[in-house]
């Protein structure tokens, strides 16, 4: 585990509830760039509180700590959906979205109890942007529907919970005109990629190459809120 050199304390909170504080860019839009079928915004404004329900994104880019920061708002009470726990439901086996990857793919990207190769898939759609555009439309449709499921299930049981949504791609799909509230974790690239190496086992050059496919760190934080430094 990283260091980190700040402290979520419980007024952190609060101080989510202001959705249109100076420098929110939700003019910024870089879907040309990066055309992922994450839901935009025009579909997803529903999701947005209503003045009880606050919806809070937490973005970042690899290895910033982006699910630390996610889980340590949950313990302050915030109830927390992780978007890669989502995109590993919907690839389970025999799922459609398994279906349509093994399809395309073929299975050399099935391990052994014919689960997703993770490792593999990845080294195959960061090496080529076509294929992981792919990939992404045959599971971010899925993803999406299981997000829509348990945010309306989090508001029926409680009508004024903040829900913190942690969301790997979140600003290069657009989809930062969802939320109420937008949290950036932020890390230097240098230490992004050594996170990256010493986590993954990555040599630099494979590190540096996913760290290409996002936008850069930098770019993020000019649409946040709330930038949390983790370096």
């Amino acid at each position: 585990m990283f260091p980190l050199h700040w402290e979520l304390e419980p007024r952190f909170i609060p101080c989510l509830l202001n959705p249109d504080r100076p420098g929110r860019h939700h003019e910024l839009d870089v879907t040309s760039a990066f055309p992922l079928s994450y839901p935009g915004g025009e579909q997803m404004t529903t999701f947005r509180g209503d003045g009880r329900s606050i919806l809070v994104g937490v973005t970042g880019g690899i290895a910033t700590g982006k699910s630390v920061v996610a889980a340590m708002l949950e313990e302050l009470g915030a109830p927390s959906i992780d978007f890669d726990v989502l995109a590993r439901r919907v690839v389970e086996p025999n799922q459609p979205a398994w279906h349509d990857i093994v399809g395309f793919f073929g299975e050399s990207v099935l391990a052994a109890d014919r689960t997703l190769d993770r490792a593999k898939l990845a080294d195959i759609v960061f090496a080529d942007a076509d294929k992981r555009k792919t990939l992404e439309n045959l599971t971010h449709p899925r993803i999406r529907g299981e997000f829509e499921a348990e945010v309306k299930a989090i508001r029926g049981h409680d009508p004024d919970a903040i829900v913190v949504a942690g969301v790997p791609l979140l600003i290069e799909a657009d989809m930062q005109h969802l939320f109420d509230h937008l949290v950036v974790v932020y890390a230097p690239v240098e230490v992004q990629v050594a996170r990256l190496m010493d986590r993954d086992g990555l040599q630099r050059g494979a590190a540096e190459t996913r760290l290409r496919a996002q936008l850069p760190i930098d770019r993020k934080t000019e649409y946040a809120d709330t930038v949390i430094d983790t370096s």
